[in-house]
């Protein structure tokens, strides 16, 4: 993992949620958006998730951190009920969902980007973008996610498998603007990407959270994400051990070398 001066990054960050830059608090309140209460996950007989707690405000970026196996991507996976079995409470936008199956959480406005991205090899470009049905009103026109993305025009009528790695990662964030979800669960997004591709996802993120959409990261690339979460969880062992907003993020140089290396 990358090193990085957590002062420095928290230099570069807005200000948390709900405080304006002159530190007081912003007359209009946080919203939530996303909470998980006591939340366990299961994969058949493995005990992966145990008893996360968070809470995600609407238009927030929120990344969760830790080491390979600490539990984050289980917990996106948990989110929108693709494990064996969870139990807890997962409140999605006021609505209580750890019953329902991942199409119906779908339906509730959330949109996952996975790890291994998902692209489609007998599909062109374009197809791949309009192949999820849309789950929600408000989701972004072709054209706008073009003019987001530039490239994927360049090539939509390309197959998946012809598409660079930076290309096929920046199709599968783009195919999930365009079902209308409001929750955006993005897990690695930068991981194995040049630098010029890595900045270009930066500015997206950047761009979706001025468009008001609520992302949840998870990240092993700190660098990538410290200058743009609003906050941080910290999670070892299936469990979150830790919280903090972005300008905490100065005073916990110990905690990230102790738990991330960093």
């Amino acid at each position: 993992m990358a090193d990085v001066d957590p002062q420095a990054a928290a230099a570069r960050q807005p200000p948390p949620a709900g405080v304006e830059s002159s530190g007081k608090a912003a007359s209009t309140q946080a919203t939530e958006f996303l909470r998980l209460t006591a939340v366990h996950a299961f994969y058949g007989e493995s005990h992966i998730l145990h008893g996360v707690d968070l809470t995600v405000n609407r238009g927030e970026v929120v990344t969760l951190l830790g080491r390979n196996g600490a539990g984050r991507t289980t917990t996106l996976k948990a989110i929108l009920g693709l494990v064996g079995r969870r139990s807890g409470s997962i409140m999605v936008n006021g609505r209580e969902s750890v019953a329902l199956p991942p199409h119906r959480i779908a339906q509730l406005g959330v949109g996952y980007c996975p790890e291994e991205r998902g692209i489609f090899a007998s599909l062109s470009c374009e197809e791949n973008l309009l192949l999820p049905p849309q789950v929600a009103s408000g989701g972004m026109a072709v054209a706008e996610i073009y003019a987001m993305f530039p490239n994927l025009e360049q090539r939509a009528a390309s197959p998946g498998t012809r598409l660079s790695g930076g290309e096929q990662q920046m199709l599968a964030v783009a195919r999930i603007l365009r079902t209308g979800a409001k929750l955006l669960l993005l897990d690695e997004i930068s991981e194995g990407l040049a630098p010029v591709i890595v900045q270009a996802l930066a500015r997206t993120i950047r761009m979706l959270r001025e468009k008001g959409l609520t992302i949840v990261m998870v990240e092993q690339n700190f660098r990538f994400a410290a200058p743009l979460a609003d906050r941080f969880y910290v999670m070892e062992h299936g469990r979150i051990v830790e919280g903090f907003t972005a300008a905490e993020l100065p005073t916990k140089a110990q905690l990230l070398h102790e738990y991330l290396g960093v």
